[in-house]
This record gives C-alpha cells, sequence and structure tokens, in this order.
C-alpha cells in the first residue's frame, strides 16, 4: 500500500503538483482556481479518481491478502493485519510524504501559493493523525467482521 500510494502521488503530479491540489487545503485550492490553474470542476474529478485509486484497494485488496494469501483465521488475526498494515501506509503517509516529500523538496510547490507555504500546517496534521489513528481501527474492525461474516 505505501508502493501503491507512492504511485499515486508521482503519477498525480508527474505534470505538475496542480495534478494533485485535490490533497491540499482549501485556501491552496481557491487560489490555484483563482489564479486559472485549475477549475472546481477539474478538482472535483480528481479528488473521485484518487478517492477512488487509494481506497478500493484499500479495502480490497488489503484484506485479500490478509485472509487469502497469509491464511488469517479469525476476527482477531484480521484486525490485526489490517491495521498494521494501514498503520504502516499511515506512517510512510505522515513522515515520507508529508513530512519530508511535500515538506522539505519543491516537488509539491504550486508556483502563485508560495505565501501559503507551510501545504501541512500543525492543525492539519493534528488532524490527519487523529483521523488517521481513529478511522483505520475502525475500518480494520469492520473489514474484519465482514470477512468473518463472509467465511
Amino acid at each position: 500500500m505505501c508502493f501503491w500510494l507512492l504511485l499515486i502521488c508521482v503519477v498525480g503530479i508527474a505534470n505538475g503538483p496542480v495534478g494533485l491540489v485535490v490533497f491540499y487545503e482549501q485556501d491552496v485550492k481557491d487560489r490555484v482556481v483563482e489564479l486559472g490553474l485549475t477549475t472546481p470542476e477539474r478538482i472535483k474529478k480528481a479528488s473521485i479518481i484518487s478517492g477512488i485509486a487509494l481506497f478500493v484497494p484499500l479495502i480490497t485488496v488489503v484484506p485479500c491478502v490478509a485472509y487469502f494469501f497469509n491464511g488469517v483465521n479469525g476476527f482477531w488475526d484480521g484486525f490485526k493485519q489490517l491495521l498494521c498494515i494501514f498503520m504502516i501506509m499511515n506512517l510512510f503517509d505522515r513522515f515520507f510524504i508529508d513530512e519530508w516529500w511535500v515538506g522539505c523538496t519543491k516537488a509539491w510547490i504550486i508556483p502563485g501559493t508560495e505565501d501559503l507555504i507551510p501545504y501541512i500546517t500543525a492543525k492539519v496534521r493534528v488532524r490527519k493523525w487523529v483521523g488517521s489513528c481513529v478511522g483505520f481501527p475502525v475500518l480494520a474492525a469492520i473489514i474484519s467482521g465482514i470477512m468473518q461474516l463472509l467465511g
């Protein structure tokens, strides 16, 4: 999943970071539209595509690997494996992508929005950490429960 997330980001910003402006905060999105670099419709389309590209594998491929390839048996074993995979992806996203790639390189800088840097503020960091640390265990529990009902 870390590689998949990286691949989505690389492909998404291949023609410049505006391609994934959907991952930026609203003030950056508004500025990019104001500068004529994209439109709200393109942002919405990118949001749908990136959401599908990220979450469909998260809720299908990861459980299949855990339950069918790794041979997980039972709710708790599935929950632990899924949560472990989700949290490793979370750590990769928070530290490699957010902190280093976005925060320390120029790859994600959109011309005309430099005054809005840092793109990932302390408030956003907290929101992402809390969301991941609450959301991923809930998601792992839901998927493990569904897999138990199916098995």
